[in-house]
Parts: C-alpha cells; structure tokens; sequence
C-alpha cells in the first residue's frame, strides 16, 4: 500500500489536505527529500536528522499520551495509546542504529544540540496538549503520521527498486502497510471527532493541522542545513 486511498470528500481530513497541497509539495520536493530518495544524502547529514528525529519522538509520544486520557471512546484511547509506546519504541530503535551505523558514543549524541526547529515542534505539540482542545489536538498530531507516509510513499514510487539504497529502512518504515494502516486509523479518528464539532472547532483544527504541517517542512529543512543556534557563538 505504497498510496493511501483518498479521504472521504467533504469530511476535513480531505478539506485540510487541499487547504496545504502547496505545502505537501514543497516538502516533498525539499533537497532533503529528493537527495534522500537518490540516495545522494551526506550521512552527517541523515545522522543529524536522525538525532533530531528521536528527540522529536518523545514530544510526540506526549502529545499522543495526552490525547489518548482525553478520549471518549475505548478503541481511540486504545489506538492512541498503542501510538505513543510505538513512538517511543520507534525512538529507541533510531538510537541503537544510530549509534551502531555511524559508531558514535552515547555522549557524542548527548552533545548534540536539540536544533531549534525541533524544539519549536516538540514545544507546540506540547503546547497543544497542555491549552487546546481535544479536537483541535488531534489535528496538530496527525501531519506527523499523514506526511510521513505521503513523503515515504512517494519516494518509494520514485524510486522503485530500493533493494541497496543507502536508506531502505527509513524508506520502507514510513512506506509499508503497516505504517499506512495507522494513518487510516487516525484520518479516521480526525474526520469522526470534526464532523461532531463545530464550525469555530473545525477551523481551529484546520489552522493546527496546517501550523504543524508547516513545522513539518521546518524539521526537515533544519536537518539539511544541520541548524544550529545562531546564538551559540555568544555563550562559548
């Protein structure tokens, strides 16, 4: 399942998605992106992002945390749940090849900086979860699964035969059926909680799924350009 079906027309994961289809685009077409699907990426510069990656992780496992307390119905608390121990997994998973791939120490990681793209993130997801409503949440956590599986699927389409490239297994985690059949779940779980709130809600939802789309694109162009604070020279 290299391509999701479309959302149901009229329901907001499809509104949401035509409202950022410039963006999704722009993300997919990103030099990261693009180098990573020919394979061309620097390895210091895929090591960077996948540091960044795993931070990011955790914020998210949070944010899914908190919305899994937060939900009214047994199965959506169970899917969010099992969503956020997949996340943290997934975190721990990137650390070990991490550090067996690139032969770095435990402390060579610690060193490195959270960027500032991946704690503005991580922040607003946090920021989410702490001030703003439980539909409006679950908007902000879904471009994390939605684009993940868009851009994997993409790149997998692109690219064909993946048998050797230098990143096929970041390449077939977000492009499998399984990681496809969790982004179903909570396109599902979106377009459920918008069609039963109101239209102020909904374009709180719009506006949180497009900020957090937009952080998307962020992320990755901080990993390309292996962003550093611009403020560090003055604390040496």
């Amino acid at each position: 399942m290299s391509t999701l079906p479309a959302p149901p027309a009229g329901g907001f994961c499809a509104q949401a998605w035509e409202r950022t289809a410039g963006l999704q685009q722009a993300i997919v077409d990103h030099p990261f992106n693009k180098a990573l699907a020919d394979g061309s990426l620097e390895r210091d510069v895929f090591a960077f992002y996948i540091v960044q990656d795993a931070r990011y992780l955790v914020g998210f496992a949070q944010a899914l945390s908190a919305a899994a307390t937060r939900a009214d119905d047994a199965a959506d608390a169970a899917f969010l749940a099992g969503a956020a121990q997949g996340a943290l997994v997934e975190e721990r998973r990137l650390h070990a090849g991490y550090v067996a791939e690139f032969g770095l120490t435990d402390e060579e990681i610690s060193g490195v900086d959270t960027s500032p793209s991946c704690l503005a993130y991580t922040s607003y997801l946090r920021s989410c979860a702490l001030t703003e409503s439980y539909p409006v949440l679950l908007a902000a956590i879904l471009p994390c699964f939605w684009v993940y599986q868009y851009v994997g699927s993409k790149i997998l389409d692109a690219t064909g035969d993946i048998e050797g490239h230098p990143y096929k297994a970041w390449i077939t985690t977000y492009a499998d059926d399984e990681f496809a059949e969790a982004v179903l779940a909570a396109r599902e779980l979106v377009d459920k909680v918008a069609e039963r709130s109101d239209d102020a809600t909904r374009e709180q939802m719009f506006a949180a799924f497009t900020r957090a789309t937009e952080y998307e694109w962020v992320f990755w162009n901080g990993a390309w350009v292996k962003e550093t604070w611009p403020t560090a020279k003055f604390l040496a």
